[in-house]
């Protein structure tokens, strides 16, 4: 890892803000901090400190549900495909050039709120589940490797799968779960998660557990189609800003 000394403030905005979408919408801890932390480091430095957040929130977002066996049973073998297919695909995001793993950053950051902006929901018949979730979750693994984002194509599938809102977000928390462990485990086998990295993730968890609370108190108070809405544009120009940056750098 980096000195940070000079990140401390950054940083800390990052998570806040990033765990406050987080308590709005059920989802996007990951992207924000990848997405903003991708702007003054590199992308593998940033998924280090993302670990902690990512599993502590998550773990919480899936346990306090009601329905976590059935929601892991109808989900298992995407999971595994994603947890396989993320340990092997980390040495896309710490082995590739910074330019090449921020590039991708940017366009999964753009795919990712296209597909929000536009509110196009695919519809996935039951049927289609015991081979299609795999294909998503190897997927999901392969993008997850290279750019640190866990979102693409696993969000749209969760959200075609006819799950109800509770299980959605169950869901949710748990492929997220998955990721991060399989994102940690990549990077520990390529030597970019570090004992002193793991500590200052744990920092960074503090910051994300209050932008949370935050976001718990302004979901009363805010109409969540226009939340998610500005959410989506202004993932869509940080993608676009990312992307360029490193093609014209």
């Amino acid at each position: 890892m980096p000195d940070l000394t000079h990140f401390i403030v950054p940083v800390t905005l990052t998570f806040i803000l990033a765990g406050m979408v987080k308590g709005v919408t059920g989802m996007g801890l990951p992207t924000v901090s990848m997405g903003l932390l991708g702007l003054v480091m590199a992308p593998a430095q940033a998924a280090a400190l993302l670990v902690m957040p990512s599993i502590i929130t998550n773990v919480w977002q899936y346990a306090t549900g009601p329905n976590r066996l059935a929601v892991a049973k109808r989900l298992a073998p995407m999971l595994l495909a994603i947890a396989l297919a993320t340990w092997s695909a980390t040495g896309m995001i710490t082995s590739g050039s910074a330019d090449e793993a921020v590039t991708g950053l940017g366009l999964a950051l753009i795919v990712y709120a296209l597909m929000g902006l536009t509110r196009y929901r695919l519809k996935v018949p039951p049927r289609c589940e015991p081979w299609l979730g795999p294909l998503i979750g190897a997927a999901t693994g392969v993008v997850t490797g290279g750019t640190g984002v866990f979102v693409i194509p696993a969000v749209p599938y969760l959200q075609a799968i006819g799950l109800d809102t509770e299980d959605l977000v169950q869901a949710l928390g748990l492929s997220f779960t998955v990721s991060t462990l399989g994102l940690a485990a990549g990077l520990a086998s390529h030597g970019a998660l570090h004992v002193d990295a793991g500590g200052v993730s744990l920092l960074c968890t503090v910051p994300a557990l209050v932008g949370m609370a935050a976001g718990r108190w302004l979901r009363q108070r805010v109409n969540a189609a226009t939340f998610r809405t500005l959410f989506f544009a202004g993932l869509l120009i940080l993608g676009a800003g990312l992307a360029l940056r490193s093609v014209l750098a």
